[in-house]
């Protein structure tokens, strides 16, 4: 019987340069989709899939990040005395128990796989999942969620793939995978940003992880990798090595790179989109945007 998964490591160390200059003295993971911070769909999925403990690996000048997860009293006792039940309600969601998330420093960004070895007294000897705040994914059941539910009956490291065109295969972490029918695929093999001419497959891993803590004994070596960071993709290439079962997971969803510009702006309308609140106007000024070809001045 595989043990349940109620721990998930959360790495959001990085600096966020892509978004400078809002990121001078904004976490990214704070920056606002429509309007929830990144992080708090990332904790929203999490809290679907059966997560009760989690594990922020930061580094300096994140302090708004750990604020953003503390009551508020000021505003609860503002919006109570006013009446404003529903915003106290959105509000009390964004709110964590205490002990449930613990905040790690990684002081070097010596790669993603660093990052989650930080977190390791915390994780012990349990099986336990990674998530990226960059990667949001729009779907019916949260990805993490359908990855849980596989997992119970896998076993083993369990990641969320993709498929992405061959050109793009030099940006992710890519499975050499067993041919086979449906959403679980067994791996043989990952390489982390292989060349489109050597990429194994054009199944790329994205930041939803579940992981044995065998993955984290092999990050104590601090091999380095691609980049020369001490990457995640070889630490669990080295379960399989040594005969640990490692499976792709194709969910069922739509997932969004906000990590980039680019992707933050079409997660943005996509989310908007979703909502009927936003909807018609959004979609009117849209239409106007394409018809004219008029963008701000």
């Amino acid at each position: 019987m595989t043990r349940k998964v109620t721990k998930a490591v959360f790495p959001v160390a990085g600096m966020g340069t892509r978004f400078l200059p809002a990121t001078k003295s904004v976490p990214k993971e704070i920056m606002t989709l429509v309007d929830r911070p990144l992080v708090q769909y990332a904790i929203d999925e999490a809290r679907a899939a059966g997560i009760k403990e989690f594990i922020f690996v930061t580094s300096r000048g994140k302090s708004a990040l750990e604020d953003y997860f503390d009551h508020n009293l000021v505003l609860e006792q503002e919006l109570m005395a006013k009446g404003k039940n529903k915003l106290l309600d959105i509000l009390n969601k964004t709110n964590m128990e205490s002990g449930a998330i613990a905040y790690i420093r990684q002081h070097k960004a010596l790669g993603l796989g660093h990052a989650v070895w930080c977190a390791r007294r915390l994780i012990g000897d349990e099986p336990f999942a990674v998530m990226l705040p960059d990667d949001v994914i729009a779907a019916d059941k949260p990805c993490l969620q359908q990855m849980v539910e596989a997992y119970e009956e896998t076993g083993g490291n369990m990641v969320a793939t993709m498929e992405v065109p061959p050109e793009k295969t030099s940006s992710y972490g890519v499975l050499d995978v067993v041919d086979s029918i449906g959403p679980v695929i067994p791996a043989k093999g990952m390489v982390e940003k292989p060349e489109p001419s050597k990429a194994p497959s054009k199944l790329a891993v994205i930041g939803r992880y579940i992981l044995r803590p065998s993955v984290l004994n092999n990050l104590n070596a601090m091999k380095t990798g691609s980049g020369g960071e001490i990457q995640l993709t070889d630490a669990i290439a080295e379960d399989i090595a040594s005969g640990v079962p490692v499976f792709g997971y194709k969910f069922d969803g739509q997932r969004f790179d906000c990590g980039s510009k680019s992707g933050f702006l079409q997660a943005t309308v996509s989310f908007a989109l979703a909502r009927d609140d936003l909807r018609d106007d959004l979609s009117q000024y849209l239409n106007d945007i394409v018809a004219t070809g008029k963008a701000a001045q």
